[in-house]
């Protein structure tokens, strides 16, 4: 099912509903099952090549599109069934592999959550039934414990001003991240222009967007520029990088939900600089650390998996549906090869 130009989608076979309803700007293609396969059919016009090939008959000056009729007259190169079967195993593979690492983060994020709230929420933290409290402008916290300003624990660093007519999508120069690019986890954007080295982004940096949703994020994306409107965070201090996230994550989500803007909300350097958080003493830091950042390692370790495995996917799969490569001559991707990658 073909959306914004070049965009598709697929019905899942074991989906939620029954029927679907498509709006006018959006184009339906049922193939023959006895010539193509619809899921050979979505990778096809997935890839690059398939998106490309139905840019290129779009039509309209303002806002370029196709409608059904050039979509019925599009012509495809079609392999035979057990070609587009083994081709759709290959992907399928890949995708079942990134299925599988972000399942495994999503356990890790919940682990660390849990933990966080029973340290730092609830207060259930080693040693807590012999340790009194004390009033904070944030309400009762243990004794030996503090309320800093986020910048007394991190180094928050702010995007440089890249301009947009040097941005490209052909890998040309360094990635530059986007506030888009935050969860997604990848970047999409290139430029050639040069930034400082504060500006250079590397894997286990905090991420936050500033503009409409706060979106956070832990960067596996490798070496890239922090671009305007997002902010990096580092934690200076014994605190690991994981703390630090789970610190802040609450405060700028009450941030999010609070600052009201005329159009779109913004989050300031002033907001940030006024924002206070528990930091516990060196004991609870130190546990904490030990205990949350191999979490995190292993996190890094699995997201930057996923970025390889898509990489190669979406590097492989214009190349398999035009018959540039060989199907035959393929071999599965496993973990092993992806971790040396």
């Amino acid at each position: 099912m073909l959306g914004s130009i070049g965009h598709i989608g697929i019905i899942p076979k074991d989906g939620p509903f029954e029927e679907y309803i498509i709006s006018n700007k959006q184009l339906k293609l049922r193939v023959n099952k006895e010539i193509v396969r619809p899921l050979y059919a979505y990778l096809y016009f997935a890839s690059s090549l398939g998106v490309d090939y139905v840019k290129s008959y779009a039509k309209g000056a303002a806002v370029p599109g196709i409608s059904l009729g050039i979509l019925k007259g599009l012509e495809v190169a079609v392999p035979p069934l057990p070609i587009q079967d083994r081709i759709v195993s290959l992907i399928s593979t890949y995708d079942d592999l990134i299925e599988n690492n972000t399942r495994r983060i999503e356990i890790l994020e919940e682990m660390a959550r849990r933990l966080y709230e029973e340290w730092f929420v609830h207060f259930r933290f080693p040693g807590h039934e012999e340790v009194s409290f004390k009033e904070s402008e944030l309400g009762e916290i243990p004794e030996g414990w503090e309320v800093k300003g986020l910048y007394d624990i991190a180094e928050v660093t702010y995007g440089h001003p890249f301009k947009a007519k040097q941005f490209n999508d052909q890998g040309e120069g360094l990635g530059a991240v986007r506030i888009r690019d935050i969860r997604d986890g990848q970047v999409k954007t290139y430029t050639t222009e040069e930034g400082k080295p504060k500006h250079i982004i590397e894997n286990g940096d905090i991420l936050v967007g500033m503009d409409g949703q706060f979106h956070m994020g832990k960067w596996a994306g490798g070496t890239a520029w922090l671009v305007q409107r997002v902010a990096r965070f580092r934690p200076t201090q014994p605190m690991s990088r994981y703390l630090l996230f789970l610190t802040i994550e609450r405060p700028i989500k009450h941030l999010e939900e609070t600052i009201v803007g005329t159009t779109v909300a913004h989050l300031s350097a002033k907001d940030l600089k006024a924002m206070k958080v528990v930091v516990p003493d060196e004991a609870t830091l130190k546990m904490m650390a030990d205990a949350l950042e191999p979490m995190y390692e292993l996190e890094m370790r699995l997201k930057r998996k996923n970025v390889n495995l898509r990489t190669q996917r979406d590097l492989l799969l214009p190349k398999l549906v035009s018959g540039e490569i060989d199907v035959s001559n393929i071999s599965m991707p496993n973990d092993k090869e992806v971790e040396a990658a």
